[in-house]
């Protein structure tokens, strides 16, 4: 099977340049002389901040015609008849609208509307061609955010479903995240990023592909955009198992401020500020959060963070929108770290004790981000982008505690100084060739990490060095370029071609030699996509899609071993459906799988990415969205996944700590000024090693929210694990040795998870 899908690949990658250079082609001709002349443009609004809406539907039920508006709000409509023209206006979260135009021949006009915010009703989901392309799963996270508004940035990464995150250093470092079979570790195959801005860190100090959400204030977020699998062109490292974007307000619709109290004498406060007037062009807001917990460890982990974000985003003239952000982050902590088994059950320490309770470390972040998109007199949509991350980590970890040093303890140290720059730019043109309905997007890319002293020691008590494994700079471009051509044939069907390349350099000076001898590879890969829609019908919509990823190793592992396997590929495809057979009811499901020519583990103690071979995966995922009642929402994600590797024995060809069967869900109530939800966490046992002699233990949780809300100030009572269920956390398969133990012993190694945890929250709104 692996065979046959390289080979598709490979011809679907050839396919698609013979398409991107006839769409190129056909561009040309779009723009030649004689097109028919525009009949009206316009945009679309929202009443209240007056910020433009994206992915607003228009549709003309007299001539069976439907378009979108773009990133600017704008939308245009072309080959209209003279006369009245009625145009349906509908997008989720606002209230329908339905005007009557005018047109008259040979005019070209400009029509500006604004919706109303309201209730969304799954009714008002519509299933297409074009909506299946935005993301249908869109509507989905809409939806969940409306319905449970986030209150970390730990749970805004699960919104994304079959998506589960474990933390296991005291509530500091970057969360451990699982997804389609993968223990991603903390970001090895999944692509993150902030208003366009990368999150992951490559040969980052403590694992490669680092994804820290911490620095993100979660009442600023206004969407996630994401998606599974590697078929968007425009994402490109990490990408395998899918991606998450996330995307800031430009735009307060009120000021606020919030506190809140929990147990574990856990306290946070949070102030947005609107700083410019309504209903201008012209928005501008600040937002500073701040949090402290001793969590629910025998020993406090002094968890302290502070996050200072300030945005200002504005209309210049009527064909672009300029946004500029800025954000600060710093946080601090200790951590009780991972736990062996034998220790609880001889009495030797408590479930939330620890072996060595001088773990933590410090982090933090500092963010520039400024975008311009703007609309050019052809039709077409122009996005440039650059950025800037100031990024420091500190972390002391203790995976094995005595097993090295007997005396001392194995406690290591990893820290690193980041600077990362880049720059992002694309194109995009809808136009018509015929009976084709095209889309052209075409993008460039460059970013640069600049690592100073990314190091490992081993240390003792936090403050004295004992040795220094590893210390150096690390240099890492990656270029890339990227075209994606959309066809759209008749009504049904659309096809989606996409090619990316992406060169990389990898540079490393080491410190620890006298010599000053810098060393530095090259490598480049090139990425096909494809995805084909067919509209069943008005409410279904079938697709396949299929492509290659990849992601790049550590830059030392790289250059130390001269490893061939520095892009490793992965393949994968998706069949799926998208329905609505009742009115009230969204579901998805696909049917998938995915290789990857080398697979990664990252080795703690040794500050290393280790190659472990090559592996398969195939599964199932399905989404439900159930609108119940007017006030009463149903929702469930469930996910199997069937795990191998492909170069070991039967039996001894289980990947560690892949989930296989996952589910979340619950139901979500909003009546008057009340709203609650209870819902659920699910995942199943797992193998914690390749033979399947040790397991990870699942778990299944319930979590509540109540709220009350009016138009000035709110109240919620949060509850976490509710049932107060004694669970595993984070778990690994790990060779340890006690102080009073003569040999090692390889066990489960464990962070307890949470106990019952209850939070109260009040806001003020001005």
């Amino acid at each position: 099977m692996y065979t046959y899908t390289t080979a598709f690949l490979r011809e679907a990658g050839k396919l698609a340049l013979v398409f991107l250079l006839l769409s190129s082609a056909f561009l040309r001709a779009a723009n030649e002389p004689g097109d028919p002349p525009i009949s009206l443009k316009g945009r679309v609004l929202d009443k209240q901040t007056n910020q433009p809406l994206e992915g607003a539907r228009l549709e003309l039920p007299s001539l069976q015609k439907t378009v979108y508006s773009d990133a600017l709000g704008l939308f245009t409509l072309t080959n209209l008849p003279a006369g009245a023209l009625e145009v349906e206006i509908s997008y989720l979260g606002y209230a329908r609208q339905a005007v009557t135009l005018s047109i008259e021949p040979g005019t070209t006009s400009f029509l500006s509307l604004t919706l109303n915010p309201a209730p969304i009703q799954l009714a008002d989901v519509n299933i297409s061609q074009q909506e299946s392309q935005i993301s249908s799963l869109n509507a989905i996270n809409a939806l969940d955010l409306e319905l449970r508004p986030l209150h970390s940035s730990q749970e805004a990464l699960r919104y994304v479903p079959g998506l589960f995150i474990a933390q296991h250093a005291g509530g500091g470092k970057a969360e451990q995240i699982f997804l389609r079979g993968f223990d991603i570790d903390h970001g090895t195959d999944i692509a993150l990023s902030v208003d366009g801005m990368p999150v992951n860190m490559v040969s980052h100090a403590h694992g490669q592909g680092y994804a820290d959400l911490h620095f993100l204030i979660p009442e600023t977020i206004e969407r996630i955009d994401f998606d599974k699998g590697m078929y968007e062109a425009n994402n490109g490292n990490f990408n395998t198992a899918g991606f998450a974007a996330f995307e800031t307000k430009n735009a307060l619709d009120r000021s606020m401020v919030k506190l809140e109290v929990g147990q574990f004498n856990t306290y946070r406060g949070l102030a947005m500020v609107d700083l410019l007037p309504q209903n201008s062009t012209h928005h501008a807001y600040v937002a500073a959060e701040y949090l402290y917990s001793d969590g629910y460890f025998d020993a406090s982990q002094n968890f302290d963070r502070v996050n200072v974000m300030a945005k200002y985003t504005g209309l210049i003239g009527e064909d672009a929108v300029l946004s500029v952000s800025a954000s600060t982050f710093a946080s601090e902590w200790d951590a009780s770290g991972q736990i062996p088994e034998r220790a609880v059950t001889q009495g030797l320490i408590g479930r939330f004790g620890a072996i060595d309770s001088t773990e933590g470390g410090n982090t933090g972040r500092k963010n520039l981000n400024v975008s311009l998109i703007r609309y050019q007199d052809d039709g077409s949509v122009l996005r440039n982008r650059i950025f800037y991350s100031q990024y420091d980590f500190s972390l002391f970890s203790n995976f094995t505690f005595f097993l090295e040093d007997p005396i001392n303890g194995d406690q290591i140290h990893q820290t690193e100084t980041r600077n990362l720059y880049g720059y992002q730019g694309s194109w995009e043109k809808s136009y018509d060739v015929g009976a084709l309905r095209m889309r052209t997007l075409a993008g460039l890319g460059l970013r640069v990490d600049d690592v100073m002293g990314n190091e490992l020691s081993h240390t003792r008590n936090r403050t004295e060095v004992l040795e220094t494994f590893a210390l150096g700079d690390i240099k890492e471009l990656n270029a890339s370029a990227f075209v994606n051509q959309m066809i759209g044939m008749g009504r049904r069907w659309t096809l989606d071609l996409g090619i990316r390349y992406d060169q990389f350099r990898f540079a490393y000076q080491n410190s620890l030699t006298e010599a000053y001898d810098p060393q530095s590879v090259s490598k480049g890969i090139m990425s096909p996509k494809m995805k084909l829609n067919y509209q069943a019908g008005s409410n279904l919509n079938l697709y396949l899609k299929a492509g290659t990823g990849f992601h790049s190793n550590d830059t030392r592992v790289i250059l130390s071993q001269t490893s061939r396997d520095i892009l490793p590929r992965a393949y994968g495809a998706d069949l799926g459906l998208v329905a609505k057979p009742i009115p009230g009811l969204l579901l998805q499901a696909a049917l998938w799988n995915l290789y990857l020519d080398q697979e990664f583990v990252y080795v703690g103690d040794a500050g290393i990415v280790e190659p472990s071979g090559k592996t398969a995966r195939m599964g199932a995922d399905l989404t439900l969205r159930y609108q119940l009642t007017s006030w009463l929402f149903a929702d469930a994600d469930v996910n199997y996944t069937f795990a191998r590797s492909r170069e070991e024995e039967e039996g001894q060809n289980y990947i560690p700590l892949a989930p296989q069967v996952s589910s979340v869900g619950g139901l979500s109530a909003k009546v008057d000024q009340f709203s609650a939800s209870l819902r659920y966490r699910y995942l199943g046992d797992r193998p914690a090693n390749e033979d399947y002699s040790l397991t990870a233990d699942g778990y299944t949780l319930l979590d509540a929210v109540l709220c009350y809300t009016t138009k000035s100030f709110e109240l919620s009572l949060s509850a976490e694990n509710i049932l107060n269920v004694a669970w595993k956390e984070a778990q690994f398969e790990t060779e340890s040795r006690l102080t009073n133990e003569a040999a090692s012993v390889t066990e489960i190694h464990y962070t307890p998870g949470s106990p019952r945890f209850l939070r109260l929250a009040a806001s003020y709104f001005f």
